[in-house]
Formats: structure tokens, sequence, C-alpha cells
């Protein structure tokens, strides 16, 4: 995370939807607003939510009355990518229907916060030819909205990962949002290495050591803002390669197999292993104080579908900047 010093959203209010971990509450809760509600239907994370903000997100935002949810300044929603079922020609509101954008979308309709904050995978922006982002876009303009979206990668953003996130902003339309700009990529000054553990009895149950392994010589290798990759194991497929910590880490997944599923494999002290879930979470940008789940498995599967909380800061200090002067 990054220290923020302007408390650019003091007094702001806002909901937490999809909220997984709470990545786009210690957000925006950095910069001073206040959560009033939160939605997570996932046990597993409901748990972990609770541990660390003493809330527990109410379950299956299909069945949540709109009416109901509290008054709100910025709606955040990572909502999944469920796939669009378009069979009609419109562009907004009715074709959004039957997915989960829908319940941003009948939330907005009701509640009219200032701003609508989202995320998703890169490949959002180029679903179905674009017209799915087309769908989404539409909806949040019918619904009386400006819309911002951009693709950025956290590791142009001081996070040593390769992860493309499209981010999208909606401001109300009595805000004027045309000084809106995204964040600007900066240079990466810390890589992997920079945020591995340094208790060993805390990941010696973690290395690997095969047979079939294959290492190139690492000796001459000099820290770069991009993936380095030394070796493999087995065939070399998703999570049988091995990267140098000196290079950036491989995109956190939820899902995949192989010895080093999940994190990618790394040569560290001469031995090789995957990420523990604390490093996990520091890739991620959660601080050291935030509680993981205990179980091993759902808490890399959970930092695999979280959300990059130092990019989330960036741009809520953008929308901070662009709302604080308006009423």
């Amino acid at each position: 995370m990054i220290k923020i010093a302007k408390k650019l959203l003091k007094n702001y209010t806002f909901i937490d939807l999809f909220a997984g971990l709470g990545g786009f509450r210690l957000a925006l809760e950095s910069l001073g607003a206040k959560c009033v509600y939160s939605n997570e239907w996932d046990k597993d994370a409901q748990r972990v939510y609770e541990q660390n903000f003493g809330d527990l997100p109410e379950g299956d935002i299909t069945q949540v009355n709109e009416k109901d949810i509290p008054a709100h300044d910025i709606l955040c929603a990572g909502f999944p990518c469920q796939a669009f079922s378009i069979s009609g020609k419109q562009r907004g509101f009715e074709d959004s229907r039957g997915t989960l954008f829908f319940d941003v979308a009948r939330i907005v309709k009701e509640k009219r916060p200032k701003v609508v904050f989202m995320e998703n995978v890169k490949n959002f922006a180029f679903h179905d030819g674009g017209r799915t982002l087309e769908v989404v876009k539409g909806t949040m303009e019918e619904l009386g909205y400006s819309f911002h979206q951009r693709v950025l990668n956290s590791v142009d953003y001081g996070i040593p990962q390769k992860r493309e996130r499209i981010y999208m902003v909606c401001f109300r339309n009595d805000i004027d949002s045309a000084d809106f700009a995204f964040p600007k990529p900066f240079p990466l000054t810390k890589h992997v290495e920079d945020f591995l553990l340094d208790d060993e009895n805390e990941v010696r149950h973690l290395y690997v050591n095969r047979s079939d392994m294959v290492l190139r010589d690492t000796n001459n290798i000099q820290p770069a803002s991009k993936t380095i990759r030394i070796g493999t194991v087995n065939k070399g497929g998703q999570g049988e390669r091995i990267y140098s910590p000196k290079g950036i880490a491989v995109t956190l997944s939820a899902y995949g197999g192989g010895v080093f599923a999940k994190t990618g494999g790394y040569l560290i002290n001469g031995k090789t292993r995957k990420l523990h879930p604390r490093e996990c979470a520091r890739i991620m940008g959660y601080p050291d104080s935030y509680k993981m789940s205990d179980k091993p498995g759902q808490a890399y599967k959970q930092f695999g579908n979280s959300v990059v909380i130092d990019v989330l800061q960036l741009i809520a200090q953008q929308i901070g900047e662009t709302v604080r002067h308006q009423a």
C-alpha cells in the first residue's frame, strides 16, 4: 500500500460490492472514505473480510433489494467477468440484464452515487469484439454518467507484477469530469526480491528439488521491469516455469496446476520455490497487518482473484481531485 498524506475522500462514503478480500476498501479508506455496506457471496472470503474489517459482507447480490442498500457517494465493484448474453441490438441497460453487472446498474439507478469505480480483467475490454464494454458504457451513459476506462499494468505503478486490468470510472453527469485522468506510469524501483519473507522457516516447505529441473546461468542477471525466465520443470507449461526474483512476478492466478501453481517458481538463495501467501499479499499491495486465510489453498485463490491496492489508491486520488471542489 502507498502511504497517503492527503485524505482527498474524507467525508465521502462508499459501498464495496463483489468485495473479495476488501482491496477497494483498503484503498478508499486510506484516502479517508468510510465504507457503509459490503457484499461478497464467497463464504471463505467473507470470513477473511470480517476478520480484517469487523463487518460480515452480505451474500448473493442478486437477492439484495437495491432499496435496502445505504445511500453512498462512491460505488466500488470488482464484478466478475460473467459472460454477457446479448441477442438484441440495444447497447444499454436492457442488454446488461442477466449479468452480474446488471446488479451494479440497478443499484446505481436507485441510489445515484456520485462516482462508480469498477475493475475487471484485461480481456473484458475486448470481449465479444468490444461489444461487452460498449454495453457497460452505454448502460452507464443511459443512467446519467460519464464513462472513463483504461487498461493499466501494476508494474507501471510500483508493484513488481505483470497484472493488466481494465479500470472504469464513471461520474454522475452533474459532476464535471473533464479534467479526470488516470494516473501516469512511473519507473519501477522494487522487484520480487524486495517482497520476499526473511524467515526461512516460513518458506522451507515450499522448496522444490526435481530431477527434471533445467536452469540457465544466473550470474549476470540485472534487475529488470519484466519477468526473467531462467528455467523449467517437466515440459515448462504454466505452473512449471522458474523466474529470477530480480525481475517482476508473473500474474498471480486463482487457478491452474503445476508444481509452482498460482505463483510461478523463483530461484531464491540457490533453491527453487513458489511464493508464500504472504509474499503474494505483498505483491498485491496488502500490508503485513492484513489477516490472511489460515488455509493456504484459499489464500492463494483469494489473492489470485484480488485487486492491486496501490493502483486503486492512485486512481482514487485522481477521483478525489475531481470531486473535492464540487458539491
